[in-house]
């Protein structure tokens, strides 16, 4: 006999291609162990010891993210390419991948799994 996902304890449950605004996600602790998809959970950025929005964040809050969220190795780039916090959110796809000079699997992960759902966030909440 199978069960639904409905009928499961009453939840509906998503799977991850379900699931529309991953900025509408609660944030993780970094467990230090990478997802299948390379990104990890990162902890509230308060904790972390960066202001809440990006946009207020130094190039040092930028390059401690990333490092945070497991890209010890792509986060230098940042660093030398002096991206702040505006500087983040204002980068495009192409930037991520041709301008930061990445390896490109990882390149992918950090603009489709950071940078624009911290731009998305960062949108929603100023307009709100």
């Amino acid at each position: 006999m199978s069960v639904s996902k409905e009928e499961l304890d009453g939840t509906t449950w998503k799977s991850v291609a379900e699931v529309k605004d991953p900025c509408s996600l609660p944030m993780l602790s970094v467990d230090m162990e990478n997802k299948e998809n390379g990104s990890v959970g990162v902890k509230n950025s308060m904790e972390n010891g960066r202001p809440p929005d990006p946009a207020d964040w130094a190039v040092m809050d930028v390059v401690n993210y990333f490092r945070t969220a497991g890209f010890e190795e792509q986060a230098s780039a940042f660093q030398e390419q002096e991206i702040d916090g505006k500087s983040l959110l204002l980068m495009t796809r192409n930037d991520v991948l041709t301008g930061l000079q990445l390896k490109l699997g990882p390149a992918l992960k950090i603009y489709e799994y950071h940078v624009k759902p911290l731009q998305t966030k960062h949108l929603k909440n100023s307009s709100s």
